[in-house]
């Protein structure tokens, strides 16, 4: 039976520069460095966001942008000091779409690899029954 995810890849140019960004915007810690070591199949860091694993490896990035995306729950009272995070690293933001009116905050940004991030203050069980209202 499957109890949750076990960590999420990501395939980046730069490790270094992918990690700094992940410890500014999602406060991250850094728990492993392969100094360059090819134990894995290219140069890797992980990292720990709240309690999931990040495994950032060097390679080729996504060539495209698409919705497919990642999204972290944060509480309402530090959405918008994760929102200036973003905004300082100057990241692409991606524009906002239609939402109900008591429907929870979201800003979807991109990393400078494609990947598609999203910060969200709501729960699965709110968003039903907002959609169950409609």
């Amino acid at each position: 039976m499957i109890k949750t995810i076990s960590h999420i890849t990501i395939t980046v140019r730069n490790v270094e520069r992918t990690g700094k960004f992940l410890q500014t915007v999602f406060d991250a810690k850094e728990v492993y460095d392969s100094s360059e070591k090819k134990i894995s199949l290219s140069y890797e860091k992980f990292f720990v966001i709240g309690d999931i694993w990040i495994a950032v490896m060097e390679g080729e990035p996504l060539q495209k942008r698409s919705y497919n995306h990642v999204a972290f729950k944060v509480s309402d009272s530090e959405f918008d000091e994760y929102v200036s995070k973003i905004k300082n690293l100057d990241l692409d933001i991606k524009p906002d779409r239609n939402r109900m009116s008591k429907e929870a905050r979201s800003i979807y940004f991109y990393d400078y690899d494609n990947h598609l991030f999203e910060l969200h203050t709501g729960t699965l069980d709110e968003r039903l029954l907002q959609y169950s209202k409609t």
